[in-house]
């Protein structure tokens, strides 16, 4: 597993070729036949619920057997992701499989670990995105545009933009603040699941 660090901030392990590429365009297949939900946002209520004006996409319920593939490498990249870290994780949370279509986003905000509220995402350690497609800067087949992974530090507002790649994996910490740029052209397909 590639393991690098993007200067000091934000700290970053990337593992380019997480999903290879044939069980990415599998995957990509399965969630684009499959129906979705509106995914939902958490804040003061432990249920969650669907708010538009900061999330906008679909969650897809893949097959068990899909589902079971990626948390299995999850669990076999924990160490990993642990030593790079320099903490000690239990177990990850069910995988979201995520669809954006044109004009879908998910605005700045953290997965979990800020002290800020004592819901379940709280104990969210380490966050995970797996993108399955691919991003272009101008409209491409089978690329997305927009779309993009960004993370801003609050204290400098510095901006750092990751062009995801079909395969990657991205973990960092939970209480990185990040969004999902509006997609404005093509569909964008990716994964998230988090640490304890």
């Amino acid at each position: 597993m590639a393991n690098w660090k993007v200067g000091n901030w934000p700290d970053l392990f990337v593992a380019k070729d997480f999903v290879e590429p044939n069980i990415c365009r599998e995957i990509v297949a399965e969630m684009s036949a499959a129906q979705g939900d509106e995914a939902t946002v958490y804040g003061r209520t432990v249920s969650g619920s669907v708010d538009q004006r900061v999330r906008r996409t679909l969650r897809v319920r893949p097959s068990v057997a899909t589902v079971e593939l990626i948390v299995g490498r999850l669990l076999a990249v924990k160490e990993e992701i642990e030593k790079h870290f320099d903490v000690v994780l239990s177990e990850c949370e069910d995988p979201q499989f995520l669809h954006y279509r044109e004009g879908d986003f998910f605005v700045a905000h953290q997965d979990g670990n800020t002290g800020m509220t004592r819901l379940e995402s709280e104990r969210r350690l380490v966050s995970i995105v797996i993108f399955l497609s691919q991003e272009a800067d101008s409209p491409e087949p089978d690329a997305h545009c927009g779309g993009s992974l960004l993370f801003t530090n609050l204290r400098t507002t510095e901006k750092v933009r990751m062009v995801g790649e079909p395969g990657m994996l991205i973990a960092f910490r939970a209480e990185t603040t990040h969004e999902i740029t509006p997609v404005t052209h093509g569909e964008r397909y990716s994964i998230v699941s988090w640490y304890w």
